[in-house]
């Protein structure tokens, strides 16, 4: 009996003890619970503030600043607006410019292709028998003024096979190559010996020959820049040289 007592004794000490305990935590607990709730009540007490920035930023804000007023960068900004303003000026200019060499070079080119006439007159056999002289013909119909064009040496060409083999040719007269002055009419001559051995006969009895005048135009006496090229084929056929027979000596065809 004894030992039953000693346990039962042992037994409600440790539960008073664990009593105890949680009395304690309990009013701990309810400490902290009245603590918080109190901390809660004085933080709602406290009346709320607006955010406002500082007087001296607001300040700052709302006053113009100054720099607009700087001499120096009044100065640097009018340097800009004037560089960009001469900028878009020189090229409204220059496309201005360029429009207008534009359309003379355009008037130029159909002045030089309308307005001059290039004609094959004649070709006679010389006395030698080998060669020729051909006689070609400018006609300025430009109502606006004489032209002024430069003679070029004019190439002859034997058609031989499927190619064109060119031949000597030289002008008639030495002193009226360069520029000549067209104000109406103007004729010269020209030299050629075709001298081919296998030449093509395209028309029985008859050589095919190219010619290639080539002049370059200008409505000025000295030109600059206004100066065209203006090509002239002619194609013919040529009896050959030391042939005989009924005219004609040659036969103009078409540019083909």
């Amino acid at each position: 009996m004894s030992g039953e007592s000693l346990d039962k004794d042992r037994l409600i000490r440790d539960l008073r003890r664990q009593l105890a305990a949680a009395q304690s935590e309990l009013r701990l607990t309810k400490r902290r619970a009245e603590t918080r709730g109190a901390l809660i009540d004085r933080l709602r007490e406290v009346p709320r503030r607006q955010a406002t920035a500082p007087a001296e930023v607001t300040s700052k804000l709302g006053r113009p600043s100054g720099l607009w007023h700087s001499p120096v960068l009044l100065g640097v900004v009018m340097t800009v607006m004037l560089a960009f303003a001469v900028d878009a000026g020189v090229g409204r200019y220059q496309a201005h410019l360029v429009k207008q060499q534009r359309q003379a070079r355009l008037q130029l080119e159909n002045t030089a292709m309308r307005s001059l006439y290039v004609e094959l007159k004649r070709i006679v056999a010389l006395a030698d028998g080998k060669s020729f002289r051909m006689t070609l013909s400018l006609q300025n119909t430009n109502p606006e003024g004489p032209l002024y064009v430069m003679l070029n040496p004019v190439a002859v060409y034997v058609q031989s096979g499927v190619v064109w083999q060119q031949v000597p040719s030289r002008p008639a007269d030495p002193a009226g190559a360069g520029v000549v002055t067209v104000a109406k009419d103007y004729s010269y001559d020209v030299l050629f010996t075709p001298d081919v051995a296998n030449w093509a006969e395209l028309m029985a009895g008859y050589m095919h020959i190219r010619i290639q005048d080539d002049l370059l135009v200008s409505q000025r006496a000295q030109p600059g820049d206004d100066v065209v090229e203006r090509r002239t084929p002619f194609y013919v056929y040529l009896r050959p040289p030391g042939s005989v027979g009924a005219p004609p000596l040659f036969i103009p065809m078409p540019p083909h």
